[in-house]
């Protein structure tokens, strides 16, 4: 059984959802999010609550029980709020700058890296090492983080790379004479 999707989502003010087959749409201050779930689970939406439950007693539909209901959990809080992703940069010269609608990115190759910034996700660099991902969208927002921190992953031994806010990075040690 899913502890998850037993859990109903409540509507906050401001925030409406219709379904229409399988289906959700859910309105707010901030825009509008759709989501097609899978002919496994039935939702339905009654008081300003969203109810997500399995159709039967299969292994893919308790999965998807769970899942169908964390995506409209993050749908209403999106349309209301910002989803954030913060990322470091460390290592001697590396640093980044937003340039209108693409994101640039001095990694220590022979060329700058220059990153295309997708529709709906804001990017800002409040230090040249410093790199802010938001969105409405949880997993745009967290994709486009991993797709920036993809160009120089931080290494084990100097941990120069770009990195997530808090990242606890395992330094090895490195040769002995």
């Amino acid at each position: 059984m899913s502890r998850i999707g037993k859990k109903p989502v409540e509507l906050p003010s401001g925030v409406s959802a219709s379904v229409s087959g399988q289906t959700v749409e859910v309105t707010g201050p901030k825009g509008t999010q759709t989501f097609r779930a899978t002919d496994d689970v039935t939702i339905t939406v009654a008081d300003n609550v969203i109810s997500v439950t399995p159709r039967g007693t299969s292994k893919r539909a308790l999965q998807q029980w769970g899942m169908s209901r964390t995506i409209v959990a993050n749908m209403v809080f999106g349309v209301q709020q910002t989803f954030k992703k913060e990322l470091e940069i460390q290592g001697v010269g590396y640093r980044a700058a937003v340039q209108g609608e693409t994101l640039k990115l001095n990694l220590g190759y022979s060329h700058d890296v220059i990153f295309d910034i997708p529709k709906g996700i804001t990017v800002t660099t409040p230090k040249p090492t410093e790199i802010i991902v938001e969105g409405h969208d949880l997993q745009q927002v967290g994709q486009v983080a991993a797709n920036i921190r993809d160009w120089r992953r931080p290494e084990p031994y100097k941990g120069k790379g770009i990195r997530y806010k808090g990242e606890y990075i395992f330094a090895k040690e490195g040769k002995k004479k």
